[in-house]
């Protein structure tokens, strides 16, 4: 939101005050609170018929400083995310003093210090090791005032009371700005289409069904970080306005209705840094089930079919040797005008367990599809109504409207019997053989509705899908135990990341449309979610065969990796025999990586990293990398380049160091760009310098032994000693790796337990068996 026009001068009808001075600054245990009056107090009159801001620093976590600005107490306060990793008491509140006079004001967690100067003009600063991150400075606490007709934010639009900027007009909000130095970029905020550097964009937290195409996003995350050593979490799930070096270019304002913001300043020092305190903060991932990382196929959105069409593709995937590990329902399972009902459509599924069991006899995981709403027609509609289950008016009637389904209501996840007649419906579809859910929606939430925990209804519109999501992963959880619940989402706030897997939405069948859909997974991974897919060959139209084939190549290169489509199957011999051709081989290609990819799960999962990480995570030192977002890399190992052109041509950068380009054994030295020419079997599929890469022996399926015929890859690297660990998820073993090496020489080191077979080769060279565990290769 923008409150002033230029530089200079509040916009019309935006009445300013801003925190002057720091009058009082008192340090207490592990609080420090400030008072703040909204005028330079020069005489004792001037404290009478005076606003005060009042900031209060602490520390939920070692390393991370909350700070909260409050004009009027009295009111609701935002009930926040939920905090999972926070732990109060961590911070240490000082003062010091110089000549006996007050010179600061400190709150110091792990190597994060807020120091607070007293007196005019406002300063408070974030350093660590002597060196300021960002700072709050003058006129950057506001509490702005807007006279009605103010414009600050567009009239309400539609029946669920948002407006054109994602906020309802209110009367007041507080605003933050912290400083950005020379060079410093700004990532993050959710998942956004637009550039992946957010300087200059204006970005409103806001859920929205907006496709991926426009500025809105099915998942805003209120959280950035900077190249320059931090991360901001703005602890607001209510509408959240940013503006990235916008309206203020030298800073970041963030704002928000009411008496009230809080935030939290996330240390690093690097962008991995600020990711794992963020995750420990707001939760890591769940760990995901091998088998999830193999191809799902879907019936598609509008299409026709029964289970012999279902049948018929699951067959023609193994005739034509593409492996295959999860099948997926989509809507239509139940009948039209009933979603969601939880019942079979008789008409095309007469006997729906019988069907789900032949199809786990043919060894497949299956998917359905659910959303949160109840349509009128639906057997269910009246069961909740009645007992209060589904969101009201302010007049005690059922919130209904008719865009989607006719007639529907939500489901009230602040209810807890609500809740749990909801877990009961799906556990009835679990028990019918259904292994994973598809939550689909839980963006379109009204605000002229009232909860039955009285929560906020802007807050609960963001918040909503996070109780969505908890309900239906908590029952996967229950049915499948911990490590083998999994989710296909789209929407999302923060935390969310804690039940993947998410996907990236409506997007179209074109080029332009696939490099959109990947800065939307690139700015979700710097927000804090490890897991990422998208719809294979884009959902809205059919794609050109040249497009489906490339986005096959970028699917499977993607931490999970699904064939979906609108009103068209996305079947590969729909397209050619071509299409065929490539779908087989890169499916296989992710299956043979299956102990690295694994590997790289489960570090998300342990320490709250990326997959699919941005050039940016493992490279942040190199300037080159700063503004890359059609490459990436696949845990620190593997990077990735898709290709967006039918002809093949595709423009990457490699950085320092020497490449070895995994599908050809070609190397290359870094840093440097390129510009190659792939056919539709290839894309730039490159290995780190001093990876030691393992591959399986299988491509018929992902989840097996790993151990069983692993062969580990030394690739060049400088002298030095790595560890690297492999994981089977079939037995849950782990053989740790260290490899040392030297001026002329490798040596490899593998404990690993009883049974294992384990090769070591260089690249390019061939195998070794282990001797007592131990390989030494020559350079060549």
């Amino acid at each position: 939101m923008k409150f002033t026009n230029g530089f200079w001068e509040p916009r019309v009808g935006v009445t300013p005050l801003f925190a002057q001075e720091a009058y009082d600054i008192d340090a207490e245990g592990d609080t420090l609170r400030i008072y703040a009056p909204t005028k330079v107090i020069e005489r004792r009159g001037d404290v009478l018929n005076r606003p005060m801001l009042s900031v209060t620093l602490s520390s939920p976590l070692e390393g991370v400083v909350r700070v909260r600005i409050e004009h009027h107490t009295g009111g609701v306060p935002s009930k926040g995310f939920d905090l999972v990793g926070a732990t109060e008491g961590v911070g240490v509140a000082a003062t010091e003093e110089v000549d006996g006079a007050l010179s600061a004001g400190t709150l110091t967690s792990g190597g994060l210090t807020a120091r607070i100067t007293p007196g005019a003009p406002w300063n408070l600063t974030f350093e660590s090791e002597g060196r300021v991150l960002t700072s709050s400075g003058h006129k950057s606490i506001g509490y702005m005032t807007l006279a009605d007709g103010a414009p600050v934010a567009t009239e309400p639009v539609g029946e669920v009371g948002i407006t054109q900027t994602g906020l309802a007009p209110a009367k007041h909000y507080v605003h933050e700005q912290l400083s950005l130095g020379v060079g410093e970029l700004v990532y993050g905020l959710g998942e956004r289409f637009g550039p992946l550097v957010k300087n200059g964009q204006t970005v409103d937290i806001w859920n929205a069904d907006g496709g991926t195409s426009s500025e809105q996003s099915y998942k805003n995350i209120p959280f950035y970080l900077t190249n320059r050593g931090y991360g901001v979490l703005v602890n607001q799930p209510e509408h959240v306005s940013f503006e990235v070096g916008s309206s203020t270019v030298e800073r970041v304002q963030f704002s928000t209705a009411g008496e009230a913001l809080e935030y939290f300043v996330v240390l690093g020092p690097t962008q991995k840094d600020v990711l794992q305190r963020y995750t420990a903060l707001t939760g890591r991932p769940a760990k995901v089930p091998a088998w999830s990382y193999g191809l799902w196929l879907s019936t598609s959105f509008t299409t026709d079919y029964d289970e012999a069409t279902v049948s018929s593709f699951i067959d023609g995937m193994r005739d034509r040797d593409i492996p295959l590990s999860v099948f997926h329902f989509d809507c239509f399972w139940m009948r039209e005008f009933n979603w969601t009902d939880f019942e079979w459509d008789k008409r095309v599924f007469p006997d729906p367990e019988g069907m789900l069991a032949r199809l786990h006899e043919r060894e497949l995981r299956l998917s359905a599809w659910i959303n949160p709403y109840i349509a009128q027609r639906s057997s269910l509609f009246a069961e909740a109504a009645a007992a209060g289950y589904l969101v009201k008016r302010a007049d005690g009637t059922v919130w209904q409207w008719d865009q989607w389904q006719a007639g529907m209501g939500i489901v009230d996840f602040t209810n807890p019997e609500a809740t749990a007649w909801f877990q009961g419906k799906l556990r009835v579809l679990l028990d019918q053989g259904i292994d994973a859910i598809k939550t689909d929606f839980g963006e379109r939430i009204p605000t002229d509705v009232v909860w039955h925990d009285g929560s906020s209804p802007e807050a609960m519109h963001n918040l909503y899908t996070q109780l969505y999501n908890e309900a239906v992963f908590s029952v996967l959880e229950e049915h499948r135990g911990e490590g083998d619940a999994v989710l296909f989402a789209r929407s999302a706030t923060t935390g969310g990341q804690r039940m993947p897997i998410h996907w990236g939405g409506d997007n179209s069948s074109s080029f332009e449309s696939m490099a959109e859909t990947l800065r939307g997974g690139l700015s979700l991974a710097f927000s804090g979610f490890g897991f990422w897919s998208h719809d294979i060959g884009g959902f809205e139209g059919m794609p050109d065969p040249e497009v489906f084939k490339r986005w096959v190549a970028f699917g499977m290169f993607s931490s999970h990796t699904r064939l979906h489509g609108s009103s068209s199957y996305r079947v590969p011999w729909a397209f050619d025999d071509e299409a065929v051709e490539v779908t087989r081989l890169f499916a296989q290609r992710k299956i043979e990586l299956m102990p690295y990819f694994y590997g790289v799960g489960l570090e998300a999962h342990d320490r709250g990293l990326p997959y699919m990480r941005p050039m940016q995570i493992e490279f942040e030192a190199d300037p080159s990398c700063a503004h890359l977002d059609r490459q990436y890399m696949i845990g620190a190992d593997l990077l990735v380049a898709p290709v967006f052109s039918a002809e093949g041509s595709v423009e990457y950068y490699l950085p320092a160091g020497t490449w070895t380009n995994y599908l050809t054994g070609e190397t290359a030295q870094g840093p440097a760009w390129r510009r190659d020419t792939h056919d539709v079997l290839s894309l730039p599929l490159w290995v780190r310098e001093g990876a030691v890469l393992a591959t399986g022996a299988r491509t018929d399926r992902p989840d097996y032994d790993y151990l069983d015929d692993l062969l580990l890859t030394v690739y060049p690297g400088p002298a030095g000693t790595t560890v690297t660990r492999v994981t089977s998820p079939e037995t849950g073993q782990t053989a740790i790796v260290t490899t040392v090496r030297g001026e002329s020489d490798v040596r490899v080191s593998v404990d690993a337990p009883a049974g294992a077979t384990v090769h070591v080769r260089l690249a390019g060279g061939e195998a070794s068996d282990l001797i007592d565990g131990k390989a030494t290769l020559l350079n060549d």
